[in-house]
């Protein structure tokens, strides 16, 4: 019976146009233009904004935590939420014989399920959803089926706008900027879709599979790939203004800043390249590879490393100010709000750090593997576990 429900969802998405990129129109829910700002505040997609700064809008959790609520997703969650106007948007992960994946729609202040969207069987959503101008955009897959999903879907309820095929698993997760979607695919590919229609503008190759999520600042697209090239294109026709190459794949996800993009390697650097030429500026080196991707905040770059570790760098030098250990690899990435860094460990653990010092603020316990960023919004911290539970932390 398994076999033929793998047989099926691979005919399915074969005539869904999995060898050929296409999008199909659905019907959706009236809102404002795609790639507007969102109204509201909030962390509206990966890394709260399109430069990838990492800065929550807050307030924090700075006192002792405790649990406001968990909500029991049963697979695994990698995604990072989105958390906008009262709602939590995240996505589950690896489908497991309880189920597949799905993209979830939760109340932000008691976890109540307001909706779920699942764009076909067995798919997992590592991607973190963006909610912008009352549509969420979000990528899922399936790299045992070779096939990948971007969908939109209105945020009130989670009808369909539309769906996107690509040759291979979205794990990249959406930057959403003047109506325009722009996101990478495990098919070597990273892809900018009309917001509205979801119709190619245009696709880069690159030379391996796309994880990083680009960054979008000043009509400039910073993407990361798994060639172990940084990439800058032009955010209107895709043409390539520059590479730089590190040692090995670029997962990371840029963060660009004052000019400069800042971005990790598993080679177990960290680098700051000029953002107009690519060139190099300074590196740093951890003791093992950088998936994290940074946070750069009052000069200050924060990133975790697989040595288990989070830095805290000089933005202008590189210059390291502060490390802090947890009890293993550090794949999350930093949040910060009023001077306290939050992050995630596969220790199990959310942290809270000083931004000054390093220093443990508070740290709590999920039951499994913290990768995904937390989302920091109204006294409340948003994070997902490896435990197949999202949780909302607040102060005691």
């Amino acid at each position: 019976m398994r076999f033929a429900w793998r047989c099926l969802l691979v005919v399915a998405v074969l005539m869904a146009g999995c060898l050929l990129v296409a999008a199909c129109g659905g019907e959706g829910e009236e809102g404002a233009t795609p790639g507007a700002p969102a109204a509201g505040g909030g962390v509206p997609m990966f890394r709260g904004n399109a430069a990838h700064t990492g800065e929550n809008p807050g307030p924090g959790v700075e006192g002792p935590p405790k649990l406001l609520w968990r909500f029991e997703a049963v697979t695994d969650v990698r995604s990072s939420p989105a958390v906008v106007d009262g709602v939590v948007y995240i996505g589950s992960g690896t489908p497991t014989r309880w189920g597949s994946g799905k993209l979830y729609a939760l109340d932000a202040a008691t976890g109540e399920e307001r909706w779920r969207y699942l764009p076909y069987l067995f798919c997992e959503f590592s991607s973190s959803p963006a909610a912008v101008a009352g549509v969420v955009y979000v990528g899922s897959g399936n790299s045992q089926y070779y096939a990948g999903c971007v969908s939109a879907v209105g945020a009130v309820t989670g009808g369909e706008r539309w769906d996107v095929w690509t040759r291979d698993y979205v794990q990249s997760s959406p930057a959403v900027v003047d109506g325009v979607v722009y996101i990478g695919s495990d098919d070597n590919y990273l892809y900018a879709l009309d917001a509205a229609t979801g119709r190619e503008i245009w696709r880069f190759e690159t030379g391996d599979r796309v994880e990083s999520s680009p960054a979008v600042v000043d009509g400039v697209v910073y993407v990361g790939s798994g060639d172990d090239h940084l990439y800058a294109l032009d955010a209107a026709t895709g043409e390539e203004r520059w590479r730089f190459q590190t040692g090995s794949d670029v997962d990371s996800s840029p963060a660009v800043v004052d000019g400069l993009v800042y971005v990790g390697s598993w080679d177990n650097y960290v680098y700051a390249l000029e953002a107009i030429t690519g060139q190099e500026r300074w590196r740093f080196e951890t003791g093992e590879g950088v998936a994290s991707s940074p946070a750069v905040v009052d000069a200050v770059v924060y990133i975790g490393s697989a040595d288990g570790y989070v830095y805290a760098l000089d933005a202008a030098t590189g210059e390291e100010r502060w490390r802090f250990e947890t009890g293993d690899e550090v794949d999350s990435s930093p949040a910060v709000v009023d001077s306290v860094v939050y992050v995630g460990s596969n220790d199990n653990h959310v942290y809270a750090l000083d931004a000054a010092t390093g220093e443990r603020l508070w740290r709590f316990e999920t039951g499994g593997k913290v990768r995904c960023s937390p989302a920091v919004v109204d006294g409340v911290v948003y994070v997902g576990s490896l435990d197949g539970y999202v949780y909302a932390i607040t102060e005691e």
